[in-house]
């Protein structure tokens, strides 16, 4: 008789989910919306669309999810930012089908695209969190997450590919493209849902925040660096919030193609103009009106640094500190002028 003798798999991968999963939970994103009671065509352009009839009254309706990850005992959770960006929508944080709890949203930080929540509970199983300066090209990483919002504690492994990697990340239709720079590049997969969860080393700590991924492209995906997230919650710790240098314009980023299509005289810096009819393009009360800043200036230079797509105001701001003086160079119609501008904290 034909005897088979079945091998059990030891790999360490097996022993790092079972550590790893308890702490990843799953972010419910849900708005009070109108109720809609049928559908009704409406004619249009010779063919028939399909609207929706909306009722007066709202009901609670989920409208995304994503992953994230417990970082200590009492409840304290991270994130991507672009996850919990919505102001208005509720959050709810799932464990499992029987455990849920209301989740606040204690800090966003749109720079490094970072979130801190906070859920009233003890004893819960976290992650410990690494030192990402130290992670190596090559070295073995596992992304974790709650992949495509359905398939719950998905795991992938693969390497770190790259460091220090620059993108545009673009968070949907509602959301602007964000420039986010030193990240960790990977080949591990990382789907839609999956933003948020952690990415960890072989020992099960987390080196990173998993936020983007190619689309088109095959094991392309990248994390931020945990380094950045502990920044934040030093200052959460501290203060109760991220305290972050605010300056008080909205600016496009100038590039070649957009100075030659609206014939401006120089195709690198950050012009200040509003984005919508009925805003403003320099805050009331900020640094940026009291230093005297004016719609369609261009800034040039900020603490000495050129700004440009690959360095951009954000991110020269983001290094300074509150309360700092700090000299500009402007140019306001087709003339260089050096303000001074001292950074105040947003309030």
């Amino acid at each position: 008789m034909l005897k088979l003798n079945y091998m059990v798999e030891k790999s360490p991968i097996i022993e790092i989910a079972k550590k790893v999963c308890p702490a990843v939970i799953t972010i419910v994103i849900s708005k009070d919306l109108p109720k809609v009671d049928g559908f009704y065509f409406l004619p249009y352009n010779g063919q028939k669309l399909i609207m929706p009839k909306l009722n007066n009254k709202k009901e609670k309706t989920k409208v995304g999810g994503g992953s994230g990850f417990i970082i200590s005992p009492d409840g304290y959770i991270l994130t991507s930012q672009h996850v919990v960006a919505d102001n208005k929508a509720d959050y709810t944080v799932i464990f499992e089908p029987n455990k849920k709890y209301p989740a606040k949203v204690i800090s966003r930080d749109p720079i490094s695209d970072i979130a801190v929540l906070k859920i009233q509970a003890k004893n819960l199983p976290y992650l410990e969190l690494a030192d990402s300066e130290k992670i190596e090209l090559g070295q073995t990483v596992i992304a974790i997450g709650n992949a495509l919002g359905e398939f719950h504690d998905t795991v992938s492994t693969g390497v770190v590919s790259g460091m220090s990697r620059a993108i545009s990340a673009f968070g949907g239709i509602f959301e602007k493209t964000t420039q986010l720079r030193g990240l960790i590049q990977t080949d591990a997969a990382i789907n839609p849902g999956n933003s948020g969860g952690p990415l960890v080393d072989i020992n099960g700590k987390a080196i990173g925040i998993n936020t983007a991924m190619v689309m088109g492209a095959q094991n392309i995906g990248f994390a931020i660096p945990i380094n950045y997230a502990k920044k934040d919650l030093g200052e959460i710790k501290k203060y109760g919030k991220i305290k972050r240098p605010f300056l008080g314009v909205r600016y496009v980023l100038l590039n070649k193609m957009i100075a030659e299509k609206n014939k401006l005289p120089v195709n690198y810096g950050a012009l200040i103009v509003r984005e919508a009819l009925g805003e403003s393009a320099i805050a009331k009360g900020s640094s940026a009106d009291k230093a005297g800043l004016k719609e369609y200036d261009i800034i040039l230079e900020c603490q000495g640094e050129k700004i440009t797509e690959k360095n951009p105001l954000a991110n020269v701001l983001q290094k300074l500190k509150i309360n700092a003086e700090i000299p500009m160079k402007v140019l306001r119609e087709k003339k260089e002028i050096i303000l001074k501008v001292k950074l105040e904290e947003k309030k």
